[in-house]
């Protein structure tokens, strides 16, 4: 909670405190999509993964706010050639969470792992899902193969 600092400090709800929510942030590789639902057009929500030290590619979550249409339009046009059969994945992404939609395979089209999305989020789950995605950009700066979990480092 935080209040404006010429704001008074006063017991009760008097509507001079807001809720701040402190976002963490990261690059993820691109691995897939999902098909749009209802009137969203082009794309449903880009599938996240980050790469292990020993170079295996771990599904992280998925991502489906923070883009305009002309963003789903333009990471179309990106992701349609970059499309494969298979999955990119070292492991199945799980079809369930405790948070969310379950991810319904069949609705997916993955790609090969060339982006780099800029991502904010909340949190990680128990279960190592993203929680709270909102869509950043493309980092056009850094390669797939170099995008990693990171961990907060302690002082």
């Amino acid at each position: 909670m935080s209040k404006t600092i010429d704001a008074p400090y006063a017991p009760g709800n008097r509507g001079l405190w807001r809720k701040a929510k402190a976002l963490n942030r990261q690059e993820f590789v691109v691995v897939g999509w999902s098909d749009p639902e209802g009137t969203r057009p082009h794309l449903g929500a880009l599938l996240l993964g980050y790469y292990t030290d020993d170079g295996k590619l771990i599904y992280a979550g998925r991502v489906g706010t923070g883009m305009p249409v002309k963003v789903l339009s333009d990471l179309r046009l990106r992701l349609d050639p970059l499309a494969r059969k298979t999955s990119p994945l070292s492991l199945p992404p799980p079809r369930s969470t405790r948070f969310g939609s379950p991810l319904v395979l069949s609705r997916v089209h993955w790609v090969e792992p060339k982006l780099v999305a800029e991502i904010t989020y909340l949190t990680w789950t128990a279960d190592n899902l993203l929680r709270h995605t909102v869509y950043v950009g493309l980092r056009e700066d850094k390669p797939a193969d170099q995008v990693r979990r990171e961990t907060a480092s302690r002082h």
